[in-house]
């Protein structure tokens, strides 16, 4: 229920003026992308059905694919061909995503952001992994400018995770690139322990609940010089904190990026 007055954002550091406010739920193209390798064996049917109450809660506006990533990356519908808002035909989906193992996480949210290219609506990647990246040629770095260049927002859920591997307890930690990724474009990290699976449902709900309640600003840049600018939006009520996307490219429309 915040207000333009409520909002200060800042292009390297000096004050901008608005020129762009909304606070309307604005219609998504989002990739589900989930970690399905070998440590997520006694665990996928639980990410699976919390992928679920995500999708339960896309608008008609919205449009997603889901996907998941092991030593392959694939998504549903198929890559190449359109975003779905048939969230029956989603839900049937999930139960068809294949296991493997390697973890290909940066890879799989390169190839995500590849499949955004040419989307109408705000462009989401919702990625979910218990582990550490162990076999993908982009590092976090590579993914994270990309994401900024192509404005795609990415939220991941990271979740700390226990499985057997020849009769040893083996305990797995997401990789930490995932938080650094998730602030500079705007989304949220969630991080679980083993020991909160049942609170995945509520995490992805949330992610859902948030994505359709955020405010909209932008701004007209005074030059448009190429490169990297820093962000910075604050909020004048007392006690709150903005989560926004920290950098932009100043680059012309005609080069593929906005102003926002």
């Amino acid at each position: 229920d915040l207000v333009h007055e409520d909002f200060e954002v800042y292009d390297n550091g000096k004050l901008q003026t608005l020129t762009n406010f909304n606070n309307e739920a604005t219609p998504i193209s989002v990739i589900v992308m989930l970690d399905t390798s070998g440590s997520m064996t006694l665990t996928l049917d639980l990410v699976k059905e919390a992928a679920e109450q995500f999708i339960l809660r896309l608008l008609p506006a919205d449009r997603a694919k889901v996907g998941a990533f092991n030593d392959k990356i694939e998504v549903k519908p198929a890559s190449g061909l359109p975003f779905s808002n048939n969230r029956d035909q989603l839900i049937r989906a999930l139960g068809d995503l294949d296991f493997g193992y390697p973890t290909r996480l940066y890879d799989a949210v390169d190839f995500s952001i590849t499949e955004l290219e040419g989307a109408e609506n705000r462009k989401v990647v919702l990625v979910f992994t218990d582990g550490e990246d162990t076999a993908s040629r982009m590092g976090s770095g590579d993914v994270t400018e990309r994401s900024r260049n192509q404005e795609v927002m990415v939220y991941s859920v990271g979740m700390e995770n226990e499985f057997m591997n020849g009769g040893r307890r083996v305990r797995t930690t997401p990789d930490r690139g995932l938080r650094r990724l998730s602030e500079e474009t705007g989304g949220g990290f969630f991080m679980l322990s083993y020991k909160q699976k049942d609170d995945l449902g509520e995490t992805f709900t949330r992610v859902a609940q948030e994505l359709h309640s955020q405010y909209v600003m932008g701004f007209s840049p005074e030059t448009l010089d190429g490169k990297v600018h820093k962000l910075e939006v604050r909020v004048k009520q007392p006690g709150m904190t903005a989560r926004a996307r920290k950098s932009y490219v100043a680059a012309a429309p005609s080069a593929g990026t906005g102003s926002k």
